[in-house]
């Protein structure tokens, strides 16, 4: 009798959303070989709103890093992040830094599954849509689900960070 194989998540993140058992949808796309603007080319070839569409970023004051999730068409507010971790100040953390310390590619950074845990903080944003998109782990791939599930499982909060 043979066994039944195990399927595995294509990436950490996904499966860290499933065992969460929380409902969520995974959105693929193709990724353009040369494109760096990950988050617009994701809202756009996923059809969707670059206010629902969310990247993550990785921020850093001395030793301490944090992850930031805001709107693919808009930037982080450095000092308003800082303030919401009881930060004097933060910079964005060197992009071989944050590939090392979440254990994905930038471009596929997602807030969920990274090797190392980190303060995470949702732009507040992400409550005025159903549900939002995030990474999943690499370039081409989302994950969408609620806000609510997302700062759940990434053991997050919201925060007023995106920059106007």
């Amino acid at each position: 009798m043979a066994k039944k194989k195990k399927t595995a998540a294509a990436t950490a993140a996904l499966a860290v959303v499933q065992g969460a058992g929380v409902h969520f949808e995974v959105r693929e796309y193709e990724h353009t070989a040369g494109e760096t603007n990950f988050g617009v080319e994701a809202a756009q070839k996923l059809g969707r709103s670059p206010e629902q569409v969310f990247k993550t970023l990785m921020i850093n004051h001395e030793q301490d890093f944090a992850v930031c999730v805001v709107p693919v068409g808009g930037k982080l507010n450095l000092k308003a992040a800082a303030a919401a971790l009881g930060w004097k100040n933060a910079v964005m953390a060197d992009p071989a830094v944050a590939q090392k310390r979440t254990g994905y590619v930038v471009g596929g950074i997602s807030p969920l599954g990274q090797k190392t845990a980190h303060p995470t903080l949702v732009d507040e944003s992400a409550q005025l849509f159903d549900t939002v998109l995030v990474s999943g782990g690499k370039r081409g791939l989302d994950v969408e689900l609620t806000g609510d599930d997302l700062v759940a499982i990434t053991a997050g909060s919201y925060a007023d960070i995106a920059a106007s």
